[in-house]
């Protein structure tokens, strides 16, 4: 019956992970294809004044054009990261963890693509960014990016919760913790009240 159930589980933190990297991909490319349809390169065009602004850039390197010169490295490891977590996605019974890995998937999906069919050319394609938000970030970036960062994000909250891939606490609530050593303290001063004897 566990064994069964398990299974149930499992299924449905693989099918939860897929629909959040699809969903996480689709808006990404989506949105992308927008971008290079309707702005020109270097195009500024003011949203919310300097809160979000759209910005077309063509970003040859990592977050903030670091290592633009070093493409086809970024190229490897984001293939060995979906190899990877597509291996790993069978441990996962946890949907919050199916969430993570489905954002992370999706994320560097939509950053792969564009680093395989986007000029210059494969391994070494330019990555299309295009959100600015100058109070926030000192950076261009797109919906892949974001993707990547709630996908860290919620894998230091259930990192800090003690949540397991099977969903279940390792931590325990400090107050739990606390309401069992009241308890046993309390059990122990019960324990000792009976073997007083009695007057």
């Amino acid at each position: 019956m566990g064994s069964n159930s398990r299974g149930k589980v499992s299924a449905v933190a693989l099918v939860v992970l897929a629909l959040v990297a699809l969903g996480a991909y689709g808006l990404d490319q989506f949105s992308k294809f927008l971008v290079v349809s309707n702005l020109s390169e270097g195009e500024v065009v003011p949203v919310l004044g300097n809160v979000l602004q759209l910005q077309f850039v063509r970003n040859p390197g990592a977050a903030f054009s670091l290592a633009s010169g070093q493409t086809w490295i970024f190229t490897i490891i984001a293939t060995a990261v979906i190899v990877f977590i597509i291996w790993f996605a069978r441990r996962i019974r946890s949907i919050a963890w199916a969430i993570v890995f489905g954002l992370l998937l999706g994320g560097v999906m939509g950053n792969l693509t564009d680093r395989y069919f986007r000029d210059p050319g494969f391994p070494e394609g330019h990555v299309i960014d295009f959100i600015y938000t100058p109070w926030m970030l000192p950076a261009i970036y797109n919906f892949a990016d974001i993707a990547i960062v709630c996908s860290m994000g919620l894998f230091m909250i259930l990192t800090l919760r003690g949540v397991g891939l099977d969903g279940v606490r390792t931590i325990e609530p400090k107050k739990n913790k606390q309401d069992s050593s009241n308890q046993k303290d309390d059990g122990a001063a019960a324990a000792s009240t009976d073997e007083v004897p009695a007057p």
